[in-house]
């Protein structure tokens, strides 16, 4: 049996039990929150678990094999700074951290350490996305040249305290939710980005809202350019407004031989009927003029166990099988980690400025 710690019971807290209790032979069975509501929600779905209001109580008392931080994001440094003087694995939800100055701090901090560190960027497991990647792979696409991502979304969700609702707090939108693109943009390009460009705005969400913190500035709808270092290009075009359409996402990679995109549907509970949806996988071929179309299955109880395609789950197995390995190296660095932050921390730079940002000699 695995016990995981968890630190951070909140939603995306309370989506990690929801899938390690799919997994066999791990079990959350500590759980750090210094909300009471919180905890006692995360407690009913973990059942047999220790709660504690004090995540340093949790890591005193050393009786979990790994730790899983799923905590605010301008807490995820703190918290993987105090776990790293543990032997323990580790697996911290994205973004790694705030701002690329701390996530290469925790790059220097982590060299030497025998346990992995693996940063969860979840959109790489989704079933649609690892068929793209797969016949990237195989050459469906040729060597790709351009990558466009589209999610036109539901708002941000209410969080404790509104942490979400500010740019202090997330490192704002385009590193707190955007992260996973430029993460799958280099992962798929195979290569680092050099110049970001974006324009962005705070035009619908939240603009009525206030609180004890001020008022919300987290924008709410972005293009993206990064130039990459091959001589490819990614683009992002980000509406956190559209909730209710039937893609969530896309993602499509173009090469000299095809195009190819995953399609991913949003979450069943923003569904107009509420039901679970299946992805597809669209490969349009140009010698052949020629669109072939397939679906992707992705079991119901992983749809309906998290809010992101299955992709918790999955990556959830990997994470485990490295752990009880002993050995290896994780499938998502602190260097992914670092880049996906950096190119986020750029554009939410670059909007503000309207200047393209250069990201050369900024590698860890």
């Amino acid at each position: 049996m695995i016990r995981y710690g968890l630190i951070g019971a909140g939603m995306m807290g309370q989506e990690h039990i929801r899938n390690i209790n799919l997994l066999p032979d791990a079990a959350v069975t500590a759980i750090a929150d210094p909300d009471e509501g919180m905890r006692s929600l995360s407690l009913a779905t973990a059942g047999q678990a220790t709660a504690y209001a004090d995540p340093g109580e949790m890591i005193r008392r050393d009786d979990c094999d790994v730790y899983l931080i799923a905590a605010p994001n301008d807490l995820h440094a703190e918290m993987l700074q105090s776990l790293m003087a543990t032997d323990k694995p580790i697996l911290v939800e994205k973004p790694l951290a705030t701002t690329s100055a701390a996530c290469r701090d925790l790059l220097n901090m982590a060299k030497g350490r025998p346990s992995p560190i693996w940063v969860a960027m979840e959109y790489r497991y989704m079933p649609p996305i690892q068929r793209l990647l797969s016949a990237i792979e195989q050459g469906a696409t040729g060597d790709p040249r351009m990558v466009a991502i589209r999610e036109h979304r539901f708002p941000f969700l209410p969080k404790v305290n509104d942490w979400n609702r500010f740019n202090a707090r997330t490192g704002g939108t385009l590193v707190e939710k955007c992260c996973h693109f430029w993460d799958l943009m280099r992962l798929i390009m195979r290569s680092d980005p050099i110049r970001v460009y974006a324009s962005a705005g705070v035009d619908v969400n939240h603009r009525d809202e206030r609180y004890a913190g001020g008022i919300p500035d987290i924008v709410d709808n972005a293009f993206v350019i990064v130039d990459f270092e091959n001589g490819t290009r990614g683009m992002l075009d980000l509406c956190m407004f559209a909730e209710g359409s039937h893609w969530q996402e896309s993602v499509s990679v173009t090469g000299p031989r095809a195009r190819c995109d995953a399609l991913i549907p949003g979450p069943a509970r923003f569904a107009p009927d509420g039901a679970p949806r299946e992805a597809e996988f669209v490969t349009s071929i140009r010698a052949l003029k020629k669109e072939v179309r397939e679906v992707v299955h992705t079991p119901p109880e992983l749809l309906i166990a998290g809010d992101h395609h299955g992709s918790t789950f999955y990556q959830h197995e990997r994470f485990l099988d490295l752990v009880r390995r002993g050995s290896g190296t994780p499938e998502v660095t602190l260097e992914d980690g670092y880049w996906s932050v950096l190119v986020g921390e750029a554009a939410e730079e670059s909007a503000r400025s309207g200047q393209a940002i250069d990201l050369r000699g900024r590698a860890p």
